[in-house]
């Protein structure tokens, strides 16, 4: 159960609990005892560990998840573990197909219950082993329910490592895809501010902010130099050559960070997918890209999937992880996702990296 309670009174008043809230909790509160089957994710170079040993993390998305009954999420994650993957992403603001299981409201504070969702999630998932993307979005009223100021969003952060601080295998999105310029888009000296605040209370929290297409290097010495991010997700190009380009774009990346003299993760947690454009992957598509990332030096991989165009339309189908509400993912999964699902682990299975 969470510890935070919307106050009765706005503005200013709010501003004043935010702070104590962060002082307190920063400053004062213990860290919780983990018990024995902790699992924690931290990061060597530019790679990703587990519980200490280096590991490549192997997901796929979960986005709706908070809105999925108890048994669903079991049978899920027990799926999800037998196939070999080792992590899911989950979006702490979601809503779709008029189901909205935000874990905060606009202004930032909790919503039960789906607050309290989120840290039986987080606990299930240690129990197996299993690392969680939690994802923030800066966006209007019309994208999914986003944050719409700095102020809600600095709110968010402080809830979500607040109530989670406890756990050591998930990871914040603090800005999905910060770089558009709608929305979505939060300046790079935001998102520095909300690391910090992220920091404040848990300075062992890994932090991204993703960043829509392809990075720059321009942009990459920004996420190091100026946000201090401890790894970067690009959200790369989707078309259908994209997946032979993986490999070297991460080249790339990694050449860049060598330079600029702060080398970190490079992990790809939203690759193209299924319904969403005029391309269709197939399964040689999704082994391309996902042996690209990791010949090319890349830390993760996602086995990305959701609902088509008509995101959000009653009849609408298969909403696969953007609503879980009825049915499983995997049930969800058309023939070729089941496909690369049943065969992707064994086909990383000594690919070298770099």
């Amino acid at each position: 159960m969470g510890i935070f309670h919307r106050p009765a009174m706005p503005g200013i008043y709010c501003y004043f609990m935010s702070a104590i809230i962060t002082l307190w909790v920063g400053g004062c509160a213990p860290a919780a005892a983990r018990p024995a089957h902790a699992t924690i994710l931290g990061i060597q170079g530019s790679r990703f560990t587990l519980d200490g040993q280096p590991a490549f993390l192997l997901g796929i998305s979960y986005y709706g998840g908070l809105g999925a009954p108890p048994e669903t999420v079991a049978a899920d994650l027990d799926r999800i573990r037998a196939s070999g993957f080792n992590w899911i992403r989950v979006w702490a603001k979601w809503s779709a197909f008029g189901g909205n299981v935000s874990e905060v409201d606009t202004e930032g504070w909790p919503r039960k219950p789906y607050i309290d969702r989120l840290v039986r999630l987080i606990a299930e998932c240690e129990k197996r082993k299993l690392i969680v993307d939690e994802t923030l979005t800066r966006s209007g009223p019309e994208v999914m329910g986003g944050l719409h100021t700095e102020e809600a969003h600095a709110q968010a952060v402080r809830i979500l490592v607040t109530e989670l601080r406890a756990y050591r295998n998930w990871y914040l999105d603090i800005a999905n895809e910060r770089n558009i310029r709608d929305g979505r888009y939060v300046l790079i000296n935001v998102v520095a501010r909300l690391a910090q605040v992220a920091r404040n209370i848990d300075p062992r929290r890994l932090l991204t902010a993703s960043h829509g297409s392809e990075i720059s290097r321009e942009e990459m010495e920004a996420y190091l130099t100026r946000a201090h991010l401890d790894f970067v997700c690009p959200h790369r190009t989707r078309n259908e050559g994209s997946p032979r380009q993986t490999e070297e774009k991460t080249r790339e990346l990694l050449r860049w960070m060598k330079e600029i003299g702060s080398e970190v993760p490079v992990h790809y947690q939203d690759p193209f997918r299924r319904g969403n454009v005029d391309w269709n992957p197939g399964v040689a598509d999704y082994l391309a890209d996902a042996g690209g990332a990791s010949r090319g030096g890349a830390a993760g991989w996602c086995l990305h999937n959701g609902s088509g165009r008509s995101r959000g339309t009653e009849g609408s189908e298969p909403r696969r992880s953007f609503d879980l509400s009825r049915i499983r993912l995997l049930d969800q999964l058309d023939a070729v996702e089941l496909e690369v699902a049943s065969i992707l682990v064994n086909s990383l299975r000594g690919v070298p990296s770099r």
